[in-house]
C-alpha cells in the first residue's frame, strides 16, 4: 500500500469518527494506550416518547446498539461513560444501565456536572464509578409526568417501579437498601419534592459512587482493569 493510500485510509477513518462523534457523542480511541470506546450521557435521556428538537438528549436507541457492538468487538478493549444528565425516561435509562452492568469488558463511569434521577443508576453501572469534585447526584422517587390517575393501582405501579431501581442501585454499589431509601424519602432539601442532592465526596462517603476523580485518573483506571483482565461481572 502506497502513501496515497494510506493518507486516504487515514482521512475515512477520521471522517468516521468525526460523524459517530457528531451524531451519537461517542469516539473510539485507536493509537493509544489501549483502543477504548467513550460513550457520553448528555441531557435528558430519551425513550419511547421524542422530545424537543431544543432539548439535547441522549436516546436509547442510539445507546443500546453501540453497547452491544463493544462488548462484541474484538478490538474493543474497554468503555468509558461520561455522564452530564438530568434523568429522563425511567425504563429507557434503566435498561442501558442494565446492559452496562452485564458487560463483560472493563467498563468506568465518570460523573459530570450532574447524574440526577435516573442518571444514578447509570453511573453505578459500572464496574467502577468516579465522580469529579464538582459534580452532583439528585437521589429522588420516581416522578410521573402528565395525566396521573390516582388509583391504587397506579401508585403500586409507582412503588415497583421505585424498588426495581433501589435495587438496582444497591446491587452496584456499596449503599445499604435502607440508607439509599433514606436519601430518597429526605423531606428536608428539595424544596418542591423529596430527595436529597449529594456533591462528589457525600456521593463517596455513602458509598454511591467509588471514587472522586479527574478524567487521567478515570483513564488509568480503566487501562488498568485492561491489563488486568478485570472484567468480570459485579
Amino acid at each position: 500500500m502506497n502513501n496515497t493510500d494510506n493518507e486516504n485510509k487515514n482521512e475515512q477513518s477520521d471522517s468516521e469518527m468525526g460523524e459517530k462523534l457528531k451524531e451519537f457523542g461517542t469516539v473510539e480511541t485507536k493509537g493509544a494506550k489501549h483502543n477504548i470506546h467513550c460513550l457520553t450521557v448528555i441531557g435528558e435521556i430519551e425513550g419511547h416518547n421524542v422530545l424537543p428538537e431544543q432539548s439535547k438528549t441522549t436516546k436509547y436507541e442510539h445507546i443500546i446498539p453501540q453497547l452491544v457492538a463493544v462488548e462484541e468487538s474484538p478490538d474493543i478493549e474497554g468503555l468509558l461513560i461520561i455522564l452530564n444528565t438530568v434523568g429522563g425516561d425511567v425504563e429507557a435509562g434503566l435498561a442501558i444501565a442494565e446492559l452496562i452492568s452485564g458487560m463483560k469488558k472493563p467498563t468506568v463511569s465518570f460523573v459530570l456536572g450532574g447524574g440526577h434521577s435516573i442518571g444514578v443508576p447509570l453511573a453505578v453501572s459500572a464496574k467502577r464509578s468516579f465522580i469529579a469534585p464538582s459534580a452532583t447526584l439528585t437521589v429522588h422517587p420516581v416522578r410521573m409526568t402528565g395525566l396521573v390517575i390516582g388509583v391504587p393501582q397506579m401508585m403500586n405501579h409507582f412503588a415497583r417501579m421505585q424498588e426495581r431501581i433501589t435495587d438496582f442501585v444497591v446491587k452496584n454499589s456499596k449503599i445499604s437498601k435502607e440508607r439509599f431509601t433514606s436519601l430518597l424519602m429526605n423531606s428536608g432539601e428539595l424544596v418542591t419534592d423529596v430527595g436529597t442532592v449529594l456533591d462528589g465526596e457525600t456521593a463517596v462517603k455513602e458509598g454511591l459512587i467509588d471514587g472522586i476523580g479527574e478524567l487521567s485518573q478515570v483513564i488509568e483506571t480503566l487501562y488498568g482493569m485492561i491489563e488486568n483482565n478485570d472484567g468480570g461481572l459485579k
